[in-house]
């Protein structure tokens, strides 16, 4: 057997659905959860130009369900109620609680930016709680803690928000700023890739078109503030997931059944590939295909979630 053979995990099934749900926004939780926001077509337009479930889009507000699958696969449905952004990513937080965020903000004057966050109690599908979390953000993830990690693209590091503009940022669960880079990258960041947690460190993928240029590995220690970052061995992945010094990367060819997996180890200060496959799966691969957990890369493909071990 090929050390990149996957195997389908999960597929929501049509009552599962629902009538007239489709499931589109995603993440995989710290604690072995995949959780999917199901909405009603009723809500939803499609943009023809974007291939795949990402180019649904709701109008705002609407309504929703989150559906949950435990790692012990059992199966958990909450509503959310009144979503005020239009989602391009969605995280667990600590509490039975939901983050539903935007990629794009708004200036509204000067100083102030529009939320494009809010957080939802899944006790009572209500929000508790909206706020701003920077522009143009490709890349976001939450660690066990709670804190939300993103990574900017150039409209959002180039368009002057404060937070946006050093290319990586740590964010409360109250949407208060708590990290920056300041100063220890190895380039200037201008677009996210992907992120990752891998215990209680969190891994932001970036590329830069700078000095050194490239695709870089960045991994932040939360309760120490420690930095480090690598050359990636892959030129923009969109997954990525580490268990110590192994990992696996994926590039998808867009809007196909197929994706090239990378497995790669840490030799000395360098990431260096172990195997490269290009493999068949089950659905057609788009943007935000792929979220690393503790060493388990979920893989979306169409409307099926893989696990590929690092």
């Amino acid at each position: 057997m090929s050390t990149v053979d996957v195997q389908k995990v999960w597929k929501p099934s049509g009552s599962e659905l629902q009538g007239g749900q489709r499931p589109l926004w995603w993440t995989a939780g710290p604690t072995g959860e995949l959780a999917v926001l199901l909405v009603h077509r009723q809500y939803l337009r499609q943009i023809p130009y974007i291939k795949g479930w990402v180019g649904w889009g709701p109008q705002v507000p609407f309504d929703g369900v989150l559906l949950m699958r435990q790692a012990d696969g059992s199966l958990h449905r909450r509503p959310v109620k009144d979503v005020p952004v239009w989602p391009s990513h969605i995280a667990l937080l600590p509490e039975s609680r939901l983050l539903i965020a935007s990629g794009r903000a708004r200036k509204e004057d000067a100083r102030t930016w529009s939320p494009n966050a809010a957080v939802f109690s899944l006790e009572s599908g209500g929000q508790e709680a909206a706020f701003c979390i920077g522009d143009d953000i490709p890349a976001l993830v939450t660690d066990r803690e709670g804190s939300i990690w993103t990574a900017y693209g150039d409209e959002g590091i180039y368009g002057g928000h404060p937070e946006s503009a050093a290319g990586l940022a740590g964010w409360s669960a109250e949407g208060r700023a708590i990290w920056a880079p300041g100063g220890r990258l190895p380039d200037v960041p201008l677009e996210g890739c992907t992120a990752a947690t891998e215990g209680d460190r969190v891994w932001l993928i970036w590329y830069s078109g700078g000095r050194r240029g490239g695709t870089f590995l960045t991994r932040i220690t939360p309760s120490t503030g420690e930095v480090t970052s690598w050359p990636s061995p892959v030129r923009d992945p969109d997954g990525f997931a580490v268990h110590g010094r192994r990992a696996v990367l994926t590039q998808r060819v867009h809007n196909q059944r197929s994706t090239e997996v990378v497995r790669a180890e840490l030799d000395g200060d360098t990431w260096k590939v172990t195997e490269r496959r290009r493999i068949r799966v089950p659905g057609r691969v788009v943007m935000h295909c792929g979220q690393g957990r503790d060493g388990l890369l979920w893989l979306r493909a169409g409307h099926t979630w893989l696990p590929i071990e690092a």
